[in-house]
């Protein structure tokens, strides 16, 4: 299913657009990730925290023109809007929702198709090629997403019919989810610090970039903290899609060991990324909603996590 050919509109985000002479410079004090890793050939996944640490928004950043575009989910996108401008008053930069200016299409196993484009998108995650307006970016393995300006979205949907079949956003959610790649949603903004995303281990966090928002906190974690919440993912006997924040329980537990953080229908059941306490993990007796609710099923991600080499970054 997600690993078969196809592709989507990606209806689930909206665009954030930060532009100006100053737009990196603000940003690089404000985001996890480095942007001077930026480049027309480079984009980055990354988040805003609180000054607590905690996650108000996670994204995928690109540059465009005289600044940056952010991509998260929409629901996420005014509230975080209006946070940055609080802090971009003194800055030569403009912020603004450019969401109607830009459709996105998700593309799976789809590099024929870019080519046919004019887009030599490379292998590697994160990289970028570009052709006449057009942005790709390379999100996972066989992944990738297709920026159009939103005057060509229409053109550009039928070219891709010709030799795509058309998928729907489930589809691409369960990639994005065997790709280990969590996403912060409204229902759980300021819940969770940046590894316990497994932020750190997709390109996320840099550890050499300087102070931004959070940054103490993250860092101590990085450096001195054992973690010990962190994402999973797990299948679900269920044909109900659980929420994002709905809680986990582990019967050993008095207590909530961990939330949903995306849920997506699979082949067999449910597959869904979750954070949760390693040591209610470990015990593998995890249940959805309720000590007694359906049983949940660890899977395994396509990374480990090595803090050496994430501090490197």
């Amino acid at each position: 299913m997600a690993d078969s050919a196809f592709f989507c509109t990606l209806s689930h985000e909206g665009v954030l657009a930060v532009r100006g002479s100053d737009a990196s410079k603000f940003l690089q004090g404000q985001l996890t990730c480095n942007l001077n890793y930026l480049s027309d050939t480079q984009a980055s996944l990354g988040a805003r925290c609180t000054q607590k640490g905690r996650m108000q928004s996670s994204f995928r950043i690109v540059l465009e023109g005289d600044g940056v575009l952010l991509a998260m989910a929409s629901e996420l996108l005014e509230p975080q809007l209006a946070d940055l401008k609080k802090y971009a008053v003194f800055s030569k930069s403009k912020l603004t929702d450019e969401s109607a200016a830009w459709v996105r299409f998700g593309l799976v196993e789809a590099d024929a198709a870019l080519t046919a484009l004019g887009l030599d998108l490379p292998p590697d995650t994160d990289s970028v090629a570009r052709h006449d307006g057009l942005v790709a970016i390379r999100v996972s393995p066989g992944r990738a997403e297709l920026w159009v300006p939103a005057a060509q979205a229409q053109n550009l949907a039928t070219q891709l019919s010709t030799t795509l079949a058309q998928g729907n956003l489930n589809n691409w959610l369960l990639g994005q989810i065997r790709a280990g790649i969590g996403q912060v949603m409204p229902a759980t903004r300021e819940l969770f610090i940046p590894q316990m995303l497994n932020l750190q281990a997709v390109g996320g966090v840099s550890f050499k970039k300087g102070c931004y928002t959070g940054q103490e906190i993250v860092a101590r974690m990085q450096y001195l903290g054992k973690l010990k919440r962190r994402l999973y993912r797990l299948q679900l006997d269920a044909s109900e899609l659980p929420e994002p924040g709905t809680p986990l329980f582990a019967p050993t537990h008095g207590s909530s060991i961990g939330e949903v953080v995306l849920a997506a229908h699979a082949e067999q059941g449910i597959e869904l990324l979750a954070v949760l306490q390693a040591e209610a993990a470990e015990g593998a007796d995890l249940h959805l909603g309720a000590p007694e609710g359906p049983a949940l099923h660890l899977l395994d991600l396509p990374y480990q996590l090595d803090r050496d080499r994430e501090i490197q970054r």
